[in-house]
């Protein structure tokens, strides 16, 4: 029997929290277990502001680190700055091996951009408002309404760290809205006939599904979950245009 094992990677969250939902975090940092260890969490905003009280309220219980940016100017955001900095400060040390970017922000764009151009992939997290050109820059980009959201307010707590005791935050984080996904449209159908068409196929013309994906994925920053589904293998299935079918060797696709 083949070992499974955990991801290895050291990934890097940084949080613009004027542009970001707390009732998202859990489900966030879920999706990015799947590409390692998240161990550097930082959360970027004005902190005297009233709207990150939810925020504050899950600072310690995840370990994030706070960065307080004051607004020095009216209708400039000094937090895109510092964390652009902050960001490429980390990816220059070389040890973080992905990023998730959480904002709808359309200003981190070129700072996903760049941090693709050294090879380190870049998961961004965000509304269905968030500018197209953010959404492509990223590797992946996930419209948090897609995700499975639980009330973070009735979670555990950790237990204390190095013996210490751990603060109870007063304020609880909102509820997040009811879960939603995108439809399965033509230009979903068309990303993954073009990955198809792209692809190898054997005599009966079917394709490696892994490999129709990663064809996507270099293409596009679309993610599953923002169609309701964790895997491909079922999202494909809704797909009219392809038949499907689950070999001991993988999935396989063919377009009809």
């Amino acid at each position: 029997m083949a070992n499974h094992h955990a991801p290895t990677g050291n990934v890097a969250l940084l949080i613009d929290a004027d542009n970001a939902g707390a009732a998202y975090l859990d489900s966030v940092l879920t999706v990015l277990a799947e590409f390692g260890t998240v161990n550097v969490r930082r959360a970027y905003g004005n902190w005297e502001k009233p709207g990150l009280k939810s925020w504050k309220a899950l600072l310690m219980r995840h370990g994030i680190e706070p960065f307080q940016q004051f607004d020095i100017t009216k209708g400039k955001n000094a937090t895109d700055m510092r964390m652009t900095i902050d960001a490429m400060d980390l990816l220059l040390r070389g040890r973080i091996t992905g990023f998730g970017i959480m904002s709808s922000d359309s200003d981190f764009m070129p700072l996903a951009q760049r941090i693709r151009q050294e090879g380190v992939p870049v998961y961004g997290f965000g509304t269905d408002r968030t500018p197209e050109g953010f959404r492509e820059s990223c590797t992946r980009f996930i419209d948090v309404a897609s995700l499975d959201v639980e009330d973070v307010a009735n979670m555990p707590l950790p237990p204390a760290i190095n013996g210490g005791a751990v603060a109870v935050p007063a304020a609880k984080p909102a509820p997040a809205p009811a879960r939603k996904s995108q439809k399965v449209d033509a230009a979903l159908v068309k990303l993954l006939s073009d990955a198809y068409d792209a692809s190898k196929v054997d005599k009966r013309g079917f394709a490696s599904l892994s490999e129709v994906g990663q064809r996507a994925a270099n293409r596009s920053s679309f993610d599953t979950r923002n169609y309701g589904f964790k895997r491909l293998s079922d999202l494909i299935e809704k797909v009219k245009a392809f038949e499907v079918e689950r070999r001991d060797t993988g999935v396989f696709v063919k377009l009809v």
